[in-house]
C-alpha cells in the first residue's frame, strides 16, 4: 500500500492509495502556479522536468526512490466525457474469465508516457463496458490534439499482479470522432504477437459515445436530407405498431441525459418535457418530441435500462384482465451499465402483459442485449427464471440496404421487430385463461333509406 505527499513549504496535495505494489504509479496531478521572479526547482530547474530522489527516513535502509515529472500546462479548458467497452478480450482467470481495466497515458515531450487515468474493475467479463468518466482535455494531451495517447489493459488481481492483456495508441482527434466502424482498436499484447504467427490480438476496444447531435459523427446526428439511425428505427416500427393502439397517443421516454434548468441526470424523463403528460399524438408526435428533445437536453451517461422497464411495468401491473397489452420499444446503440438490474426487471415484468423490443443501432457488439434476448438462453436474475420470453432484439445494421433505399430498410426491420410480438401475446393470454371477447354484431344496414336534411 502506497501513498504520497507533496509538501512546498507546506503540504499542498495528497495522492490516491495503490494497494499491493513496491512500484505505484500515481494518477492524481497537482497543478502549481509557476511565479517567473521565484526560484522552484522541483518545476522547470530539472532536465526534461523529471526529478528523481531517492526516499530517507530511516538511518541505514533504502527507502526506495521517487520520480516528479513536470509540464507546462496549456491554456486548454475543455473537458470530455468518455465512455469504452471492449470485445472478445483475452481470458486471464483460470476459475473465470477476465477483471478487465484500462489506463490511460499521455505522452510526454521526452518520448515517455504518464498516467492520467484509470477505469474502474469490471467483473468476469471478456466484454466490458466501462463507466463513462469526465477528463480534462489538457490531462489528456495538454491540449495537444494529435499527441499520441497510450492505454493499456489488464486483468486486476487481488495481489496487486494485474495481468497484461494489451495496449494500442490513439489521440484526442481520433477519439472525438465517436461511434463509427472506423473508430475501433486493436488491443495487441507485443509478446504473443512476437511468439505467435497467426496472432492477430487480444480483443478490441471502441468508444461508445452517442456525442453531440450537432455532430455528423453521433448516432443522433440531426441530418436536415434524412433520418438519423434512431429516427428510423422509431419510424420503422411505430408506423405498424402504432395501429394496433386505438387513440394513438404514445408516451416517450429518454435515458441518459442532463436536463434543463439544472443539469439534473435522468434515466426515465419524458421527450416532450411534460413529465405530468408524457403521451405523444400518434409516431409522427414521439419523432417531432425526439427531435425537440436533443435540442435541450445534453446526453450523458451512464446507459440504465431498468428505470423505463419498471415504469412500464407499472403500467402492465395495473391491467391484468387481458384488456390491454403494452409494448416497449428501446432504441439503443448497445451501452448498458445496469445489466443486474435490467435482468431482473425483464424477469419481473415477464409476468406482466407487455413485451420489449430493442432496436440496437450503430457499429458497436450487442452481446449484451442478445443475452437480454434469451432466445438460447431463458434469461433469469439471482435464481429465478423469466416465466416467458419477453424480448426481441435486432441489430439495424443487419437491414440497412446496401442501395441506401431507407424505405426498404425500415421495411425489412420492422418485419422482423415484430415476428415475436404475436406468439408473446397469445402466451400471456393462454397462461391466464384469458379468453377473446365477444365479437361486436355484424355491420347491417338501416331497413329505410336515411333521412337528410340540408
Amino acid at each position: 500500500m502506497a501513498n504520497w505527499s507533496l509538501t512546498w513549504q507546506h503540504r499542498f496535495g495528497r495522492t490516491e492509495v495503490i494497494d499491493n505494489t513496491l512500484n505505484p504509479d500515481f494518477v492524481r496531478k497537482f497543478i502549481l502556479d509557476y511565479f517567473f521572479e521565484e526560484r522552484q526547482n522541483l518545476l522547470v530547474g530539472s532536465l526534461g522536468g523529471r526529478l528523481e530522489k531517492p526516499l530517507v527516513g530511516i538511518p541505514g535502509k533504502k527507502c526506495g526512490t521517487i520520480i516528479v515529472k513536470a509540464e507546462e500546462l496549456s491554456n486548454c479548458r475543455e473537458s470530455v466525457m468518455m465512455q469504452f467497452c471492449g470485445n472478445k478480450l483475452d481470458k486471464k482467470d483460470f476459475f473465470g474469465k477476465s477483471d478487465p481495466f484500462l489506463v490511460f497515458y499521455r505522452s510526454n515531450e521526452d518520448g515517455t508516457f504518464t498516467i492520467c487515468h484509470k477505469t474502474e474493475v469490471v467483473k468476469n467479463t471478456l466484454n466490458p463496458v466501462w463507466q463513462a468518466f469526465k477528463i480534462p482535455v489538457r490531462a489528456l494531451c495538454n491540449g495537444d490534439y494529435d499527441r499520441t495517447i497510450k492505454v493499456e489493459v489488464y486483468d486486476w488481481d487481488r495481489d496487486g499482479s494485474h495481468d497484461f492483456i494489451g495496449e494500442f495508441t490513439t489521440s484526442y482527434r481520433e477519439l472525438s470522432r465517436g461511434q463509427s466502424q472506423f473508430n475501433v482498436y486493436e488491443v495487441i499484447n507485443p509478446k504473443k504477437k512476437g511468439r505467435k504467427k497467426k496472432y492477430l490480438n487480444s480483443g478490441t476496444r471502441h468508444p461508445l459515445c452517442t456525442g453531440n447531435p450537432a455532430q455528423p459523427t453521433s448516432l443522433h446526428y440531426m441530418s436536415p436530407y434524412q433520418l438519423n439511425a434512431y429516427g428510423m428505427a422509431l419510424k420503422a416500427v411505430g408506423e405498424i405498431i402504432q395501429d394496433y393502439d386505438s387513440d394513438k397517443m404514445f408516451p416517450a421516454l429518454g435515458f441518459g441525459a442532463k436536463l434543463p434548468p439544472d443539469g439534473r441526470v435522468s434515466h426515465e424523463f419524458a421527450l416532450n418535457g411534460n413529465p405530468q403528460n408524457p403521451y405523444c399524438n400518434g409516431i409522427d408526435g414521439v419523432m417531432e418530441a425526439y427531435y425537440q428533445s436533443l435540442r435541450s437536453v445534453q446526453l450523458y451517461g451512464p446507459t440504465n435500462f431498468s428505470p423505463v422497464i419498471n415504469h412500464v411495468a407499472r403500467y402492465a401491473a395495473s391491467v391484468k384482465d387481458g384488456s390491454q397489452y403494452f409494448v416497449l420499444l428501446i432504441i439503443t446503440d448497445g451501452v448498458i451499465s445496469d445489466m443486474a438490474q435490467t435482468k431482473e426487471a425483464i424477469v419481473n415484468a415477464s409476468c406482466l402483459p407487455m413485451s420489449i423490443i430493442i432496436v440496437g443501432v450503430g457499429p458497436a457488439e450487442f452481446d449484451a442485449m442478445v443475452e437480454l434476448d434469451g432466445d438460447e438462453v431463458r434469461i433469469s436474475s439471482r435464481g429465478r427464471y423469466a416465466e416467458r420470453d419477453i424480448v426481441q432484439f435486432v441489430p439495424f445494421r443487419d437491414y440497412v440496404d446496401r442501395t441506401g433505399n431507407h424505405i426498404l430498410s425500415m421495411a425489412r426491420l420492422a418485419k422482423d421487430v415484430l415476428a415475436e410480438v404475436p406468439d408473446q401475446f397469445l402466451s400471456y393470454m393462454k397462461t391466464r385463461g384469458i379468453k377473446p371477447a365477444p365479437a361486436p354484431p355484424p355491420y347491417s344496414p338501416p331497413a329505410q333509406p336515411l333521412q337528410t336534411q340540408i
